[in-house]
């Protein structure tokens, strides 16, 4: 089965040191990605001011809304290529594979047409202040023009990870990254273009990105191998990518929009509170790729342990994951919490903004771990092919919760301070119901009678 170094056998020997061989290039994968992306704000925020920082830090949540069901359509991609991969079916690879990155680029040509002709409208739902509002909406229309290739990077990568491959994406990722590093520098310091520079950095660097996966997948002498001469659209393996991926992409979806409410919410203490907001969610964001990585192995390991039928492999895998999770986000988030001030002076010398900053993270990065926990029962139940019954579990913690929170109880406590709590109270709520919903799949599984 394993026909490449860079692959990884999931189904026999030991689990924790494969489970670290995997999740450590993904992990530094996200942390580059959201370095490359802080140096987009430090630079924007440096030297076209807090306006420009405000404008580009304003759009995260709503980009994510824009593109998370189909991003989380490649968790699809990832279950079921890994499946088939495990049961040495290359047919059933090959043609999943080609259906996908089909897919990829079609769904990534009509984000273009959406970020075009929606941005505007979807700031202004968002209340965007009008200060900001025009930069913002020329920075997601440009952004949005790199969606084909970001999507085809992401469905790529996600067949690379099926099969265990988690350290040449980490290499594509150093070369675009450090790429749109230096052209943000070339565009905004030195031809003075503001969020439109750091827009065109990003698009080049992505279009990067997607030429050095498919460069791989092409060079590939496995099952996984692309052509573009077998490029197709079968629905019998969008079927099984839609069964799993759809209602995670939904799951990512709904949850992004409870943090565009969010960021409505902020938006209502002005561009410091934006600019505070932004700071502080990008160093979340480092915490977050960190213990992803540990959901994704969590979900490939089970996906290949279930193709093969070795239940009790998959539930030292999940054991082992939860320890991760747990030493990962603790000490991440602990670190995170006492470098906080030092960590904010990198994007921003206002101290205001720092202090917003402050304010956001004192309630969500010591206790960070619990949204590490929160993701890792679902991802293990995508790996068994359960996907739905999760995705309405996490909207009704996450989601639900954090509306409860800013509909009826926020505007008693007109906070920020107060505003962030949600987070904590919203993972504890997934946390408890997901296990739940774990123990009965997982009983179901044993039986024999789940399906995919």
């Amino acid at each position: 089965m394993k026909t490449s170094k860079y692959e990884i056998d999931m189904c026999n020997g030991s689990i924790m040191d494969k489970l670290i061989s995997f999740a450590l290039p993904l992990m530094l994968s996200g942390i580059l990605q959201l370095m490359f992306n802080a140096v987009d704000l430090i630079v924007v925020g440096r030297f076209s001011g807090s306006q420009a920082l405000a404008a580009v830090g304003s759009t995260s949540a709503l980009i994510n809304l824009f593109t998370n069901l189909f991003i989380g359509i490649s968790l699809g991609t990832n279950v079921l290529a890994a499946r088939f991969f495990a049961s040495d079916r290359a047919k059933e690879v090959s043609e999943t594979v080609h259906t996908a990155i089909t897919f990829a680029l079609i769904s990534g040509v009509v984000m273009v047409f959406v970020g075009f002709f929606f941005s505007r409208l979807a700031l202004e739902i968002m209340g965007t202040p009008e200060d900001v509002i025009d930069q913002s909406v020329l920075y997601m229309r440009i952004y949005f023009m790199g969606m084909p290739f970001f999507m085809t990077y992401n469905y790529g990568a996600a067949v690379l990870r099926a099969v265990g491959d988690t350290k040449r994406p980490l290499f594509f990722l150093i070369i675009a990254g450090t790429l749109n590093a230096v052209l943000n520098m070339i565009l905004v310091i030195v031809f003075d273009m503001g969020v439109a520079g750091v827009a065109i950095a990003t698009v080049v660097s992505q279009m990067v990105s997607c030429i050095l996966v498919l460069r791989c997948l092409y060079r590939s002498e496995g099952s996984y191998q692309f052509r573009f001469s077998k490029m197709m659209l079968k629905g019998y393996y969008l079927k099984q990518i839609f069964q799993v991926g759809i209602p995670a992409g939904l799951q990512s979806t709904v949850i992004s929009f409870s943090n565009v409410l969010l960021q409505s919410s902020v938006n209502l203490f002005g561009a410091s509170a934006m600019a505070g907001y932004t700071a502080a969610n990008n160093i979340l964001g480092f915490l977050y790729a960190s213990i992803n990585s540990v959901s994704q192995a969590c979900m490939s390991f089970t996906s290949q342990n279930y193709g093969v039928g070795k239940y009790k492999r998959m539930d030292k895998v999940l054991i082992d994951c939860i320890i991760l999770t747990v030493c990962i986000g603790l000490t991440l988030g602990c670190g995170a919490y006492l470098l906080g001030p030092e960590i904010l002076k990198i994007y921003t010398k206002d101290p205001e903004v720092i202090q917003y900053g402050m304010d956001i993270l004192s309630y969500t990065t010591v206790t960070y771990f619990l949204c590490g926990l929160m993701d890792l029962f679902p991802g293990a139940m995508r790996g068994m092919g359960h996907s739905a019954v999760p995705m309405v579990l996490s909207i009704i913690g996450t989601v639900g919760t954090r509306i409860v929170w800013i509909f009826g109880i926020f505007p008693h406590y007109h906070s920020l301070n107060f505003l962030f709590v949600s987070y904590p109270a919203s993972w504890i709520i997934s946390i408890i119901l997901q296990v739940i919903c774990f123990y009965f799949v997982r009983k179901k599984v044993q039986k024999g009678t789940a399906k995919l």
